[in-house]
Formats: structure tokens, C-alpha cells, sequence
């Protein structure tokens, strides 16, 4: 398969996309590196630190192919023991098929936490945001514009005509719900989280229109791991540890896993996972980076082994976590297992 047709391909896909919304189960970003954005699996992370904590997370899949999906977010998060509570702010961006659909999303996270049988401890989070697609139509192309012998183009490259009817409206937006917990010791944690409460509908087109419900479907995901402390600093702080962990999530009958384990020690760390679809591996997830303390610092690739294969350029993601200690009025003592998120 030539670039020029896996191209082709993927913009088909996001035609697909826009005409049957419902059908495109993996239209929800999960970051290969979770840990360094972990207010996008489970609003119950709000707050895992009790200092302001920064995280700007940048994702590139399948960049060989005109940027195919490029990603941004940044987030916000902070404890506050006085409430037993802690806050959470996110924006993201996404950029599908070289601009053919864009996406932003902005949102705000409350979690509440409750302690219970000595180190247990069980905490609930709510996010609600609001977010919107752009599609660009000119972008797109259908099945009527293909031609056997040319494909979409000219011999001049420019594509043929089309006899689909252009929307009214190509931006839409929408309110959205989720909710989650955490139950968790110092040794390990599960979380479950809930994503599209309200079934938000985000498509362009309605039903009348397509015999399709653009209604997003109910996301749910498990997450789950364990801290294996190896070395303590004089705080009792682990500075040496392996944290295996995974993510399981599932929407309108798609299915995808996440298995690996994360290590470090002193100031240096990394990682490798399996993402798994059940029916097939997608892809190998390696990851490394330095922690300074005060800033944390990743890059990971995804090697494709789903039958794109390796042409596709893979995934890149690099990870910045900033956490300003300075403004901590009291030095916390978390007693839990979430080294691997700060």
C-alpha cells in the first residue's frame, strides 16, 4: 500500500467518522503516557498533590501520513486538605486528519476524598466541560468521487465532484459529564471512571438525516496498578520504585487494554506497555525521562504492530510536568501509592 492510498484511507475513515458517529468506537483520546496527564482517565486524580501542579502532554500518531492525529492538552491540579477536596482544569485540542476535524475541549474536575479502616482511603470525582468539533468539508471525501483507474484526484489534482449535500452547520458543541473513584493504600489503587453521562451529541448531521444516533456512547474505563517501593529517601519518600499498572477501557462494544509496568529510580525513570484491542496488538508503548522534582520531563513511542505497520511512523508523545513545591504551605505526606503520577 502506497502513502498516496493510506492517506486516502484514513480520510475515508474520518468520513466515516462524520457520517456515522456512532460506529467510530475509539474516538476518545487516552495518552500513552496517562501518568503524566492522569486527570484525562479519572476526575478523581484532581488534587493527587497538594502544591499547584502543570502538565502539558503533546501527542503526534501516525506522523508520516500528513500529521494524521495530532493532540495538545494542559491541565491544573491541586489538593486542599482543609476541604478534603481537590480541583482540576483541562483544555485539549485535537487535530484529526490534517485539519479535517478539530476539536477542543475545556473542563473543570472535583474530587472529595475520605479516609476509612487505617490506610485506606476512597475518593470521588466529578468533571463536567464543554467541548466542540470544527469539520472542514472541503477535506473530505466520498465514495461517489473515487474513480477505479484515478481515485479521488484529477490528472490535474483536483478531486471530483461529489453529490453529497454540505451541512448546515459545520461546528458543533456540546455539554459533558463524567464522573469517577478511586479506592486506594499505599500499595495499590483501582479506579473506575464514566465518561459521557449525558450521551452529549457531537455529530453534524441528525438522525433524520443519517438513520445514525451521533449521541457519543458511554466510556467506561478501570484503571488499576501497584507500587513496589524499592528505596526511601530521609523523607520516606520513594526515590526507587516499579509500578506495574493498567488501563482497561471499553465503549459501544470496542474494547482496549493497556498493560505495562513503570520504573524509577533517583531521578530517572521509564517504562513499557502493551495496547491491546483484544482482537489484535496495536502497538508497543516505550517510554523514559527524567524527574527533577520540580519538573518532570517524558518522551515515549509508540511502535505500530497492527497491519498499518511501521510505514505509519508510529506514535510520539513528550510529557512536561511542572509542580510548584515553593507555594506548598505545609509539606504533604501522602501516604499512598501514586509515585508514578507525580
Amino acid at each position: 500500500m502506497t502513502k498516496r492510498h493510506l492517506r486516502i484511507k484514513i480520510v475515508l475513515y474520518i468520513t466515516m467518522f462524520f457520517c456515522c458517529a456512532q460506529y467510530n468506537y475509539a474516538q476518545d483520546l487516552i495518552f500513552s503516557q496517562y501518568y503524566n496527564s492522569p486527570l484525562h482517565i479519572n476526575p478523581a486524580f484532581a488534587g493527587i498533590v497538594s502544591y499547584p501542579n502543570f502538565t502539558l502532554n503533546h501527542r503526534s500518531q501516525w506522523p508520516s501520513f500528513s500529521r494524521a492525529y495530532t493532540s495538545y492538552a494542559v491541565t491544573y491540579d491541586q489538593y486542599f486538605a482543609k476541604f478534603n477536596s481537590g480541583l482540576g482544569f483541562l483544555a485539549v485540542t485535537d487535530n484529526q486528519g490534517d485539519g479535517t476535524i478539530k476539536s477542543t475541549k475545556f473542563g473543570g474536575a472535583f474530587s472529595y476524598n475520605i479516609k476509612f479502616n487505617g490506610e485506606w482511603q476512597l475518593r470521588f470525582g466529578l468533571e463536567a466541560s464543554y467541548s466542540q468539533n470544527r469539520l472542514d468539508w472541503d477535506k473530505l471525501i466520498f465514495l461517489d468521487q473515487i474513480d477505479i483507474e484515478q481515485g479521488p484526484f484529477n490528472s490535474a489534482g483536483l478531486p471530483f465532484p461529489s453529490n453529497e449535500t454540505q451541512p448546515d452547520n459545520l461546528a458543533t458543541g456540546y455539554f459533558d459529564l463524567s464522573m469517577g473513584m478511586l479506592l486506594y493504600t499505599p500499595d495499590f489503587y483501582v479506579g473506575l471512571t464514566l465518561d459521557h453521562l449525558n450521551n452529549p451529541r457531537n455529530g453534524f448531521l441528525s438522525k433524520q438525516n443519517t438513520g445514525f444516533n451521533s449521541s457519543l456512547p458511554l466510556l467506561f474505563s478501570l484503571n488499576a496498578g501497584t507500587q513496589i517501593v524499592l528505596k526511601r529517601d530521609n523523607k520516606k519518600k520513594p526515590t526507587t520504585f516499579i509500578s506495574p499498572n493498567v488501563i482497561f477501557a471499553f465503549q459501544s462494544g470496542f474494547s482496549q487494554i493497556n498493560l505495562g509496568a513503570y520504573m524509577q529510580k533517583d531521578i530517572l525513570f521509564g517504562g513499557i506497555w502493551a495496547r491491546h484491542t483484544i482482537k489484535n496488538i496495536d502497538a508497543l508503548i516505550f517510554s523514559a525521562g527524567v524527574n527533577l522534582n520540580d519538573i518532570k520531563i517524558s518522551y515515549s513511542f509508540d511502535l505500530t504492530l497492527s497491519s498499518l505497520g511501521v510505514q505509519t511512523g508510529g506514535s510520539h508523545e513528550i510529557g512536561i510536568t511542572v509542580g510548584l513545591h515553593k507555594l506548598e504551605k505545609k509539606e504533604s505526606k501522602m501516604n499512598d501509592c501514586f509515585s508514578l503520577f507525580r
